[in-house]
């Protein structure tokens, strides 16, 4: 060895140390919990823009009675568009009581209203931030800043795969457009690169150049694959600690191995007419999203960890037009999340699915007036909304939480998005403080070194 290649090791052995990365330590393989878990996968339905929870999940009575009344000030100190600030608006839509627990939630919703005796509504969720990127950030990566791994980058680096053949975090973003944030919403920030997201399109083949240009016999391609891996090996000898390195050989090595099983677990030609009819395949409010609710199904069936649907961007997102544009939100979404739901329970799988519903926050309970913008809408609001589980050892039909009289803070039994975070592993089998990446001498977790809790009320 010379000096120069000696310098270059012991630089790359020193750079990977301070990143936290060892040479053949990270990977997918499948790695046991901290202790017995509750569920085995997650299905993340992130609803972008914010979801209005007075108008959706938790009905304010004293709305109606100080309808057309100007807000309080501390409220306005919290709205984003002062110049927009309207007066306090009740829902224009009834709400119903659903299911043998008597849940009351709106009456866009009956679908998902006729399954909630299997859910745990959160009515008393808070966030730290008003605007929709900073938010984000804190939804996915416990944190309001850019640059951190996201909740399915942590779960994989925790848990590995259950399937080697399939990524064990996969993301279905709207064909439309990229959610905010973009990529950054399923990264792995400083996390090695192995454990971000995969996307997989719900239209077309899942992924780009899935299928070799050509066929060839077995032996020859077995052959070429042996001896791929031999001269990646030995190139990744000569460079330890390259992490980037480590995560593009894995990634070749599961795309060869995807070939097959990819194609397999979201051809939904394989389901019945029955199952697509449920799902809603059939019609074209809800065909986009049912078709990524259904492969999420697939693919937690076949043993990927963390599943993630985004929907268009920022839908929920009602600054005005709200009577509007919430019915079409909830036309597009409610069978196909009530069906998944269903469909999930029919198989023996919720129980060992841990699914959340939710966006970054939730909407003002005054009304947000944009000139020539048509009807009324809300504003951000971040203070105290709503969030539901379901599956994965939580409890069904059961309310945990409220809002003040008006929907606007969090009042009782407060839920910070580090407990969400934290439940979620709990779900998991993994504690969320032992969860830890060491980095700059930092033992780093999703919760960071905020004060979080197991919600322990929600679970079963």
């Amino acid at each position: 060895m010379n000096r120069r290649s000696f310098l270059q090791t012991a630089l790359a052995a020193v750079y990977a140390a301070d990143r936290g990365y060892t040479a053949g330590t990270y990977g997918l393989d499948a790695r046991k919990p901290h202790f017995p878990p509750k569920a085995k996968a997650v299905i993340h339905l992130f609803m972008n823009g914010g979801p209005s929870q007075v108008d959706l999940f938790d009905p304010k009575p004293a709305l109606t009675k100080y309808a057309g009344s100007a807000p309080s000030r501390d409220i306005v100190s919290q709205i984003e568009f002062a110049d927009q600030i309207g007066v306090m608006m009740p829902s224009p839509f009834a709400f119903r009581r659903y299911g043998r627990c008597g849940m009351e939630m709106t009456e866009l919703m009956p679908k998902l209203g006729a399954v909630c005796d299997d859910i745990t509504l959160v009515r008393s969720v808070y966030g730290e931030h008003f605007n929709h990127e900073p938010s984000l950030y804190l939804m996915h990566t416990g944190r309001t800043l850019p640059g951190r791994p996201s909740l399915g980058a942590w779960v994989a680096y925790g848990l590995g795969t259950e399937n080697r053949n399939l990524p064990a975090y996969v993301v279905l973003d709207d064909p439309k457009q990229l959610p905010v944030n973009g990529i950054q919403n399923w990264q792995s920030g400083w996390l090695p690169p192995v454990f971000q997201g995969t996307r997989f399109r719900s239209e077309g083949l899942p992924l780009l150049n899935l299928k070799p240009p050509e066929d060839l016999p077995k032996p020859l391609i077995d052959a070429r694959h042996e001896l791929l891996r031999s001269l990646d090996a030995a190139h990744k000898a000569r460079r330890p600690g390259a992490a980037d390195l480590d995560a593009r050989i894995a990634s070749y090595e599961l795309a060869a191995r995807m070939q097959l099983e990819a194609t397999d677990a979201t051809d939904l030609s394989r389901e019945s007419d029955a199952t697509k009819e449920m799902y809603g395949l059939n019609q074209e409010a809800t065909a986009s999203y049912g078709r990524r609710c259904l492969m999420a199904r697939r693919l937690v069936e076949r043993g990927v960890r963390f599943v993630q649907i985004f929907i268009e961007r920022q839908i929920w997102d009602n600054h005005s037009n709200l009577e509007k544009d919430l019915k079409y939100c909830c036309a597009k979404t409610d069978q196909p999340v009530a069906a998944l739901l269903g469909d999930l329970k029919q198989r023996g799988l919720l129980d060992s699915t841990l699914v959340i519903w939710g966006g970054e926050f939730g909407r003002m309970p005054i009304s947000q007036v944009r000139e020539g913008e048509g009807g009324a809408g809300r504003d951000h609001g971040p203070s105290g909304f709503s969030v539901w589980l379901a599956g994965g050892g939580v409890k069904g039909g059961y309310v945990h939480g409220a809002t003040d009289e008006i929907g606007y803070r969090a009042v009782d039994k407060r839920v910070s998005v580090h407990d969400l975070h934290a439940t979620m592993l709990h779900s998991l089998g993994l504690h969320f403080r032992d969860l830890v990446f060491e980095r700059h001498s930092l033992k780093e977790r999703l919760t960071d070194q905020y004060p979080a809790r197991v919600i322990d009320e929600v679970l079963a």
